[in-house]
């Protein structure tokens, strides 16, 4: 299938740039010019080619954004908005973006218990959803989840189509997906794909989209969202990465690799999760010197991200490297709730074990709560908060938790 923006791109003229961006390379990486089309107000290549974007995933219309599925989250949570929904009802462990939109434009997460199991936050249950949805306007949940899980969504669908409520899925790692009934926009009325993550697109390439129910309101939110200057390199590659074909070979090569290392038995084969317990941190420092890097290390698993641009020669690398190395038993820490009461303060992780936290805080990649607001902050997270590289929800590297004032 024809990629509209990337041959706008590679047919244009050389030519003198008196133009943005400053330096002047002209090139792939170029502003809104005569026939290079606007993402604002599309009538060209970018129309086109959103235009195709929509028929392939089923979607009413569909939009581009080159600022990563944060912006559709953002955008999705702005349509519901608009239309009267206040009350949304989110899983306790969404994406930290979920919780950032909520609380700048106004709205009231209505939380989901997400049980744990094997040290994993669990999808929420049917029943968990029919009693949340109670007291919501709305729906958003997480499809599938970092670690290759699925929650209920024909359930749900059906749940709030009963109820006149809209479902909205967050579906940033479910791009690759949409060849298959697992997609979530043959469920949702609104969901966003973070194509860059699953599919061979550029970091921050995504796609919002919504079906005609909801289709003009999501373009205002997009509209209010969207940078004013789109990088087109980034817009040709989530255009390429939407129009991919499915690579069956790697697909099959995934599927043994998850029997050969003892992995997670998710839905998803794009996620490699891997148990080490306590010799996860040996692992990681292990496989990168080897030059292997894994997409993230919670201090439990390993996990490996996968896509139809994965070889199957690298996957049996990885297999190769990952039955090398020992293992432990994962720790299945519960998480306890506690009072939140007092000022609230900051504090350095070794001091916050046994207090209640007052901000969620967890790691980057995955972005979901190692610790929620609320709960009771555990000696075991809060060493691991400390150890990790890249962390969101702390200040300073402390944590916000509540302390009594006596």
């Amino acid at each position: 299938m024809r990629c509209h923006i990337l041959g706008m791109l590679r047919g244009q003229r050389r030519h003198l740039s008196f133009h943005t961006p400053g330096h002047k390379r002209a090139g792939m990486d170029i502003t809104e010019l005569s026939y290079s089309d606007d993402l604002s107000d599309p009538t060209g290549v970018i129309a086109r080619a959103q235009e195709d974007a929509a028929r392939i995933l089923g979607a009413a219309r569909s939009f581009f954004l080159t600022d990563g599925s944060t912006c559709g989250v953002y955008a999705m949570l702005f349509a519901l908005r608009r239309r009267g929904c206040v009350r949304i009802c989110v899983p306790t462990y969404a994406h930290k973006s979920v919780f950032h939109a909520c609380e700048a434009l106004g709205l009231t997460p209505v939380l989901l218990p997400q049980e744990t199991r094997a040290g994993i936050p669990c999808q929420p249950t049917e029943q968990a959803i029919a009693e949340g949805m109670g007291g919501a306007d709305a729906l958003l949940l997480t499809s599938p989840d970092y670690y290759g899980f699925f929650p209920p969504l024909a359930a749900a669908q059906a749940l709030c189509r009963a109820q006149g409520k809209p479902l909205a899925v967050d579906g940033a790692h479910g791009s690759h997906l949409h060849f298959t009934s697992l997609y979530a926009g043959r469920f949702a009325d609104l969901w966003v794909d973070g194509v860059h993550k699953s599919l061979p697109a550029l970091t921050q390439g995504a796609v919002v989209s919504a079906n005609a129910a909801w289709a003009d309101a999501l373009a205002e939110g997009a509209e209010f969202f969207r940078t004013s200057s789109p990088s087109y390199p980034i817009l040709a590659s989530v255009e390429y990465a939407v129009k991919y074909p499915r690579n069956v070979r790697v697909e099959r090569a995934a599927a043994w690799a998850k029997r050969e290392t003892g992995a997670l038995e998710n839905d998803d084969w794009t996620k490699l999760v891997v148990p080490f317990g306590a010799y996860a941190d040996g692992a990681q420092a292990a496989l990168e010197r080897c030059g292997v890097y894994p997409e993230f290390n919670d201090g439990n698993y390993l996990m490996f991200y996968l896509s139809p641009a994965t070889t199957a020669g690298a996957v049996k690398k990885l297999v190769r490297l990952l039955r090398r190395l020992p293992r432990a038993a994962v720790q299945d820490a519960r998480p306890v709730t506690g009072m939140p009461r007092g000022k609230v303060v900051t504090v350095p992780p070794e001091e916050a074990a046994g207090m209640v936290c007052a901000r969620a805080c967890g790691m980057v990649p995955p972005c979901i709560p190692l610790i929620a607001a609320g709960e009771v902050v555990t000696r075991e997270k809060a060493e691991r908060l400390a150890r990790a590289r890249h962390t969101f929800g702390l200040t300073d590297g402390r944590i916000a938790v509540y302390r009594e004032e006596s």
